[in-house]
């Protein structure tokens, strides 16, 4: 499976659709195992540059910190709670339907609702 070129993948990462040649690389990453840790990653890039200029802003070292460490707090809060929304928008993007979802878990899904429809019913 081909990757992005770091170049690629900060596009990526601000929303850029990638190549053709690498959708089954996007759908492993929106769909693969550890695709939230990778959603968050990836949602905290377009940030890094605020959160450099937060520490060079004059203060003593431990306030810059604390405001950057607020900032990725918050970054992150907001990346998990419109994940869903973005990974059904990146896969509609690469041509993927905007309901694609892992397969084990979509497998581990189906065998506890079997379980489930077993015990009590």
């Amino acid at each position: 499976m081909n990757r992005p070129t770091p170049l690629q993948y900060v596009l990526y990462a601000f929303g850029r659709a990638l190549p053709a040649d690498l959708h089954d690389w996007v759908r492993n990453d929106l769909v693969g195992d550890h695709a939230v840790s990778r959603h968050l990653f990836r949602a905290m890039v377009p940030f890094l540059p605020l959160f450099v200029a937060g520490l060079l802003v004059p203060g003593p070292l431990a306030l810059r910190a604390a405001s950057v460490l607020l900032a990725v707090i918050l970054g992150l809060i907001y990346a998990f709670a419109f994940m869903d929304m973005n990974r059904g928008r990146r896969l509609v993007q690469h041509g993927w339907p905007a309901d694609l979802e892992n397969p084990r878990k979509a497998s581990h899904r189906a065998d506890t609702r079997i379980s489930y429809e077993r015990l009590y019913r």
